[in-house]
């Protein structure tokens, strides 16, 4: 475990000195404030509207859902920005390390190849999910303000966590192949993009693809979370999708280890 705290401290140090993760950081929590702000606002006309329409019609209208129409809206846009932020973060991760020439030093270390991917993961996604919490401050005014059921906000946070988990790990693997950072951005982009397109290029397709491609959909299983329902399949796609891309990369870095390739 000595390796792996090593490379933890290391990749989290890089990331803490660097400018480029206190500028996404402060993007990503304009553009989610940015958002929060205008669903508020949303939800208030709807209120407007609401109430002029139950006088005229004496009441006889379903209740408007907090929840609904600002939680879930803002979970399922804090999800789509994250797939554009972490291949930013994650694009460096072993490209970086090639470009040195740091990377036969790397794999030629005492620490094995297994620490060293856990261990950037690990700095990777610490990074994520600390941005991710502070936006806990805008459920905070929502709470202020309103009355939202918390039990979804907090399946919804698990839920994005693992998202963001599965992403980091689709990102470290598009940076192992290889050394030029952008070209990992956008391997790590359009992976994320396809397997969140799948859902939607599944209604047409037929019989088992149908299914495989309906499970491989990465944000459909986030459904449940949004509502508050905490499903174990769901949790063990995300953990699976993770662990999966950790191996492939544990891969790649092993043939080239061999063959000698940066």
């Amino acid at each position: 475990m000595r390796g792996f705290f090593a490379v933890f401290k290391k990749e989290l140090h890089s990331y803490l000195t660097s400018p480029i993760a206190y500028v996404l950081a402060a993007v990503f929590l304009v553009l989610m404030g940015f958002l929060f702000r205008n669903l508020v606002m949303q939800f208030n006309a709807f209120c407007l509207t609401y109430f002029s329409q139950a006088a005229r019609f004496g009441g006889q209208l379903p209740e408007l859902n907090l929840n609904r129409i600002v939680v879930e809206s803002f979970f399922g846009l804090l999800g789509f920005i994250s797939l554009f932020m972490i291949p930013m973060l994650t694009m460096r991760l072993y490209a970086e390390e090639k470009k040195l020439g740091t990377f036969e030093l790397l794999t030629t270390s005492p620490i094995s190849n297994l620490q060293t991917i856990l261990g950037k993961f690990s700095a990777c996604f610490v990074l994520y999910a600390g941005t991710v919490g502070l936006t806990l401050v805008m459920m905070g005014l929502l709470d202020a303000y309103g009355e939202p059921d918390w039990g979804p906000i907090v399946s919804s946070y698990l839920g994005v966590l693992l998202l963001g988990a599965s992403f980091v790990a689709i990102g470290i693997l598009a940076s192992s192949l290889t050394e030029n950072q952008i070209v990992a951005v956008a391997i790590s982009f359009g992976a994320l993009l396809l397997f969140w397109l799948m859902g939607w290029a599944s209604q047409f397709a037929s019989g088992g693809l149908r299914k495989v491609m309906e499970y491989l959909s990465i944000i459909d299983h986030m459904e449940d979370f949004y509502k508050g329902v905490i499903d174990t399949k769901d949790v063990l796609f995300y953990l699976s999708f993770t662990f999966f891309s950790l191996f492939l990369t544990a891969v790649v870095l092993e043939s080239r280890k061999w063959r000698g390739v940066r």
